[in-house]
């Protein structure tokens, strides 16, 4: 997992802003780009309807009198036919490629024109679209992202997220991403080539629009603050601090799901509604249905929770609060799942030891980073048993009162056994005590019943070793390794630093 490989979404930053659009709407390789279900209801009638905004929990904690009222829409009465276009940023087409036919490029060029006027921020220059197939796109992504990530880095991960409990030892996750990258892919926007890449051969219609739309919003995120300069939003940043890339890319893609729905609300015509509507009925995802619980969550924490932080700013002070953002970048899970805790909370900074020297020899650290409140909250409602995941309430609860994490896995190559270690500081004494007891509940469902209940630690006896986690004033630790006296020798090392 290296830190920033929590999750694919982390893994492929270095490449490109990711919208893989497996599906192009509806549920991608990285999330949702489009909530189908919010506008579905009204092809019929063409009827307004409320925008509701639904979202997986924890859900924020945002005051009530600081969000905007929900958001009214009428479908638009205009025809699909396309209007004459403004002249906008040309298409510049690589000439290896299969030429984009004039009247798809006209929409393109009013699509961007639309976009730059909701979002009121100026282009810097030409977008480049590059034309491809399916196969073309998918191996162009598939080369990029195994190009960063190894078999082994992969093997690494599974033995993590099996220690958090998360996946099942030996889960194959490389083999798992392989499967997930050929799922149909629509375009993306590659902000290191400074390139649209468009799949050919499937028309343009309502669902390649709207992509279209949101893709576009990430070229003008690009071209006005600097994506991989501006925002340090790089492999390098993200191996270094793996919240602050999952926040950052939540602020770049609730940025531009918000910006897709103002396109669909302004702009779209009755075809664009039928086109998405008959293209989710007959959408399939077999990978992504089947993947772990927690993947499925995490693949769209930047789309949903994204696009609340987003919207909360917006009501606060419109576009230009969402440009402030940018400035100013949030740095934590915590924080978009909760923006009115942005930008003063900050998280606190813990320190675990090195551990290398009372392991002794066999031990190698193969991961290091803050786990963070959206992770601390996965542990405990979407672990891999369905008996060990608390209600979703509680699991907020629990992990509401983040403050600060550390954690570091290590790995005995030759026995197979592993250490974890995750400390946590909380906002206050009963913070630490409400995850202490959540994490009770969620163990004891995991381990069994516990073999050592002490005033300030409880640990549990389990086949692949021995789990404690202990709390002192406003800090837990949670230790596993592959026997009691090895936590012991961890837990007094930690404290006497």
């Amino acid at each position: 997992m290296e830190n920033s490989r929590r999750t694919l979404i982390i893994i492929l930053v270095s490449i490109f802003v990711i919208c893989l659009c497996v599906a192009i709407i509806g549920v991608g390789a990285l999330g949702y780009f489009f909530p189908i279900n919010r506008i579905t209801s009204v092809l019929e009638n063409n009827e307004p309807v409320a925008l509701v905004t639904e979202v997986p929990t924890p859900l924020p904690t945002i005051p009530e009198e600081a969000l905007p009222s929900p958001t009214q829409f009428e479908i638009p009465t205009a025809t699909d036919e396309v209007s004459e276009p403004i002249p906008t940023i040309a298409a510049t087409e690589d000439p290896t490629q299969e030429s984009i036919s004039p009247a798809i490029a006209a929409q393109m060029d009013q699509i961007e024109s639309e976009v730059i006027s909701l979002r009121n921020l100026s282009p810097a220059g030409d977008v480049k679209r590059a034309l491809l197939t399916r196969d073309q796109l998918r191996e162009k992504i598939e080369t990029d992202f195994f190009e960063d990530y190894t078999p082994e880095e992969a093997k690494e991960d599974s033995i993590v997220l099996a220690a958090l409990g998360l996946l099942e030892p030996g889960f194959e996750m490389f083999t798992f991403y392989q499967d997930l990258l050929s799922e149909q892919i629509a375009g993306q926007y590659d902000h290191t080539k400074k390139e649209m890449d468009v799949v050919q051969g499937f028309g343009f219609g309502g669902p390649e629009r709207l992509t279209y739309a949101h893709e576009y919003a990430h070229a003008l995120q690009d071209q006005n603050f600097d994506i991989e300069n501006g925002l340090n939003y790089t492999d390098e940043s993200c191996e270094e601090d793996s919240e602050r890339c999952a926040a950052v890319q939540a602020l770049l893609e609730g940025d531009a799901s918000k910006l897709e729905l103002e396109w669909f609300n302004n702009y779209s015509t009755n075809q664009d509604l039928i086109d998405i509507q008959n293209f989710y009925a007959e959408f399939e995802s077999p990978v992504y249905d089947s993947a772990p619980a927690f993947l499925r969550e995490d693949f769209i924490f930047p789309y949903t929770f994204g696009q609340t932080f987003v919207e909360y700013l917006y009501s606060l002070g419109g576009w230009e609060a969402i440009n402030e953002a940018y400035r100013n970048v949030p740095v934590s899970t915590e924080q978009i799942l909760h923006p009115e805790r942005y930008p003063l909370d900050q998280p606190e900074k813990i320190i675990i030891p090195d551990l290398s020297p009372i392991l002794g020899e066999g031990w190698s650290e193969i991961d290091t980073g803050v786990m963070g409140e959206w992770y601390t909250f996965l542990i405990l409602a979407r672990g891999l048993q369905p008996e060990a995941r608390l209600p979703d309430f509680e699991a907020q609860s629990a992990s509401d009162g983040w403050g600060g994490d550390a954690y570091v896995v290590y790995y005995n190559e030759q026995t197979g056994s592993v250490v974890l270690v995750m400390q946590t500081s909380w906002e206050s004494v009963n913070d630490a005590g409400q995850f202490y007891g959540a994490f009770n509940k969620h163990s004891t469902s995991r381990f069994g019943a516990p073999t050592d209940i002490q005033t300030d630690q409880i640990g549990w006896s389990h086949p692949s070793g021995y789990t404690q986690l202990s709390t002192q004033n406003q800090v837990t630790t949670w230790i596993l390794a592959p026997d009691a006296g090895m936590v012991e020798l961890i837990r007094s090392t930690i404290q006497g630093q």
